[in-house]
């Protein structure tokens, strides 16, 4: 029995030259070529051609399949972690505290007050007046030494930087100001530090603190 063979219609034909369906020459086992690529086809083996599927019946063209895969495309590094903001450093308090100093008095000078109580003085205003009190004039100080009659009553200030930090400004008065010992020069401002000692008037004697606020945990 001879073999079934598929004509290029689709159609099985019991005849090795015509179609016996419909007539259509038969290839007789030798190669044709694919119209599209040039791949050679073998009668039988089907309606597209094997390379890039071309339509034998219909003449649709096809596609010729990459021999050579396409890359993987590399993967894209993770996002770095976002960094938390630097902490911010602990907001400063500033404290003054008011001594009476006997050592301080020089000849001349009044004797210093026996039941003088030590005190201090929160310096939380932007800007801080030391000196002394007086009403007609309206002068109000944030650091009040009414005690002490050899200090002006504008005589000195005491100002919170921008960064926290705390200056001194004599600001004319008429005895001066020291720091550590050291005369300061008049409007001029000078950084202070914890542990800083003021010294005006008689016998007066201001030590400069500074703690950190801490939030509670």
């Amino acid at each position: 029995m001879s073999p079934t063979l598929v004509c290029p219609q689709g159609h099985n034909s019991d005849e090795a030259d015509f179609c016996s369906v419909c007539g259509s020459k038969l290839l007789n086992g030798a190669s044709d070529a694919c119209p599209d690529c040039g791949a050679p086809r073998e009668a039988g083996t089907g309606l597209f051609c094997e390379a890039c599927g071309h339509n034998f019946v219909t003449g649709a063209a096809g596609h010729l399949k990459d021999a050579t895969p396409s890359p993987e495309p590399e993967p894209e590094p993770p996002p770095p972690a976002p960094q938390p903001p630097p902490a911010e450093p602990p907001p400063i308090t500033w404290t003054a505290e008011v001594k009476v100093d006997p050592s301080l008095r020089e000849d001349g000078s009044p004797d210093p007050p026996a039941d003088f109580t030590a005190q201090a003085v929160d310096l939380s205003h932007e800007s801080n007046l030391v000196g002394r009190r007086s009403d007609r004039r309206a002068i109000f100080p944030e650091v009040a030494l009414d005690e002490d009659d050899a200090i002006s009553h504008r005589h000195a200030l005491l100002t919170r930087a921008a960064d926290g930090g705390l200056v001194l400004r004599d600001i004319g008065s008429s005895n001066g100001t020291r720091l550590n010992g050291v005369d300061v020069k008049p409007l001029v401002d000078t950084p202070l530090k914890d542990g800083d000692q003021i010294t005006l008037g008689h016998w007066t004697r201001i030590i400069i603190r500074s703690n950190p606020i801490r939030s509670n945990p």
